[in-house]
């Protein structure tokens, strides 16, 4: 393919379209001189200066090079076009297309629990989750406080290397911020409830009291050693998972119990849908009838 390449004054005087070229900007070299002299200029400060004098000069010359080869006029090449007709064709055999429904996809799920919900189930599940907790440390160690202040300590860098007496002791500072974390944990684990039982509304109790807790309790016993190492250091992982359990049945249970609230998907269905009546009516429109 050869190529014609066309001046500043050729170009201002060819008006007219040729059909056999195609006029594409000129290649220069000078980008990859500015490239090499750049290099050379930074690659002197940490050899000798004579480099970074060569990569100056090189930089200077393409800066000037590739200028006057846009300004005024910008260089143009007549590349020759060849044509021909190219036959396109396909081994792939065809199908017939299945008919497709004018109407949006149904998103479900058509009915969601609100906010309200997720957050009252939080609570009361917070609440059950302490028995558990409570019970441990009054079996093992004789005291109620242990499962607080251990998770205390998790926010406590002084309480790190404090003995198993200490965390059995009764401490104010201990029970603010376990509750505090308790509550705010709570709360955030009851919201995902409410938003993920109406996924999966068949087999509430299972998901809520099972899958949920052993699957989040999976995600916490692999991450817990960065988190909180004296956590990790002092849990019992069978009574966890008993409180998660524990909590995951009252939390499921109390969203459950709440109205739910019907999201527009719902809204548009046809209104024997809606009312629950059982009709032979189709969902779909027919405009033939």
């Amino acid at each position: 393919m050869q190529e014609e390449q066309l001046t500043p004054s050729a170009q201002s005087h060819q008006h007219e379209h040729r059909s056999d070229t195609v006029i594409l900007p000129a290649p220069t070299p000078w980008p990859m001189v500015l490239a090499l002299g750049l290099s050379l200029l930074i690659a002197g400060m940490v050899t000798h200066w004579v480099i970074s004098l060569l990569g100056l000069i090189l930089t200077l010359r393409a800066m000037f090079g590739w200028f006057f080869d846009i300004f005024p006029h910008e260089l143009h090449v007549a590349v020759p076009v060849q044509t021909g007709v190219m036959k396109i064709a396909s081994t792939r055999t065809t199908r017939e297309q299945l008919p497709v429904s004018a109407d949006h996809r149904q998103m479900l799920p058509v009915e969601t629990f609100s906010v309200t919900a997720g957050i009252k189930g939080g609570i009361v599940g917070g609440i059950a989750m302490i028995i558990p907790a409570a019970l441990f440390g009054l079996l093992k160690y004789h005291s109620i406080w242990y499962a607080v202040n251990l998770l205390a300590a998790g926010g406590f860098v002084s309480w790190a290397s404090e003995s198993t007496a200490f965390l059995c002791q009764f401490h104010l500072e201990g029970l603010l911020a376990a509750t505090g974390i308790h509550a705010f944990t709570s709360v955030l684990i009851g919201l995902l409830y409410g938003a993920m039982l109406p996924m999966f509304p068949r087999k509430p109790i299972l998901t809520a009291g099972f899958v949920a807790p052993l699957l989040w309790t999976g995600l916490l016993y692999s991450a817990l050693g960065v988190i909180s190492p004296v956590l990790n250091a002092r849990i019992n992982w069978l009574w966890f998972v008993i409180s998660q359990i524990a909590f995951g049945l009252v939390c499921g249970f109390i969203v459950n119990l709440q109205v739910k609230v019907r999201t527009p998907q719902f809204r548009s269905l046809p209104f024997a849908v809606r009312a629950g009546i059982h009709s032979d009516v189709p969902i779909t429109k027919d405009d033939d009838q």
